[in-house]
């Protein structure tokens, strides 16, 4: 009896508040719009942010890409300018620039470890690129902003095994590139045996570097190319053949003309001497002579 009594008052206590809803809301109905407004802008905030957030990544994404595939685009245009004899290698230098500030204003570990990497790759790429040789101190100075680059994305990226090997083997490269070839193999030897990069492009670059690194140790001499031996003149060479010769033509002399061979000095022609002994033969009248009277 108990059980069915108060089930019997709960049912009552429902139907009574039930009955006094209305009144109750009309009471409290600027509480309720307030709340409903307020439920309304959390929810609104909530989406826009992100909304907002998902837009903002798709954007640095875009544009990390878009300065990332720029340095090797760069690379041939300076490679094309210089057959040329132009140096537009300066071109490195700014876009390094873009990639570091891009890597100091984003938030994403990720991304701003691989546009460190890739600044530190355009500073090395443009002094390789120049026309000129660059100076020592040049050289130094410019390295050191790699190595810094190499340095900052390998701590935000040590958990990141791809990011983390290609930062650390571009610190060896640094070393190699001013003469410390002993550091850069300690260097490449690290990366070359950590568990952690197996599999990496990084440290399967770093195994082959370290069998080549000894042969730059020396300054590379090349022999002088052998001097062209001048050709000498050539003497055309004329054949000629018996057929080609001019054959004497001999004519006969008439009856009673002797002919004097000509010597060989005067190339003349023979001469046709009449013989006193013999009677000349009686001139033959012309064809076309009219006939006398």
């Amino acid at each position: 009896m108990k059980s069915e009594h108060r089930h019997e008052l709960k049912t009552n206590e429902l139907a009574d508040w039930l009955a006094h809803f209305p009144q109750w809301v009309q009471e409290n109905r600027t509480t309720l719009i307030g709340g409903a407004v307020v439920l309304v802008l959390l929810i609104g905030v909530y989406f826009a942010r992100f909304y907002r957030k998902d837009v903002a990544a798709v954007r640095d994404q875009v544009q990390l890409t878009s300065l990332v595939m720029g340095v090797p685009a760069q690379k041939m245009s300076i490679a094309r300018a210089a057959s040329q004899g132009t140096d537009q290698s300066i071109a490195l230098i700014s876009t390094a620039q873009e990639l570091k500030a891009f890597a100091e204003q984003i938030g994403n570990d990720r991304m701003a470890a691989l546009a460190r990497i890739k600044q530190a790759e355009a500073l090395r790429a443009e002094l390789n690129y120049r026309l000129t040789a660059p100076s020592s101190e040049e050289v130094a100075r410019q390295i050191d902003q790699a190595q810094v680059a190499y340095q900052e994305a390998f701590d935000r990226a040590s958990s990141i095994p791809a990011l983390a090997a290609s930062a650390k083997f571009g610190l060896g490269l640094c070393e190699e590139e001013l003469g410390n070839f002993d550091k850069a193999k300690e260097i490449y030897q690290e990366v070359a045996q950590n568990v952690d990069f197996d599999g990496t492009a990084a440290q399967a670059a770093a195994a082959n570097r370290l069998k080549t690194v000894d042969d730059y140790r020396g300054a590379i001499a090349f022999k002088p190319a052998p001097q062209p031996k001048p050709e000498a003149a050539s003497t055309p060479q004329i054949q000629i053949t018996p057929g080609d010769t001019n054959a004497p033509i001999v004519i006969p002399a008439p009856n009673g003309v002797s002919v004097m061979p000509a010597t060989p000095e005067s190339n003349e022609a023979p001469v046709a001497t009449p013989d006193s002994n013999v009677t000349p033969a009686p001139a033959v009248p012309e064809a076309n002579a009219p006939a006398g009277n």
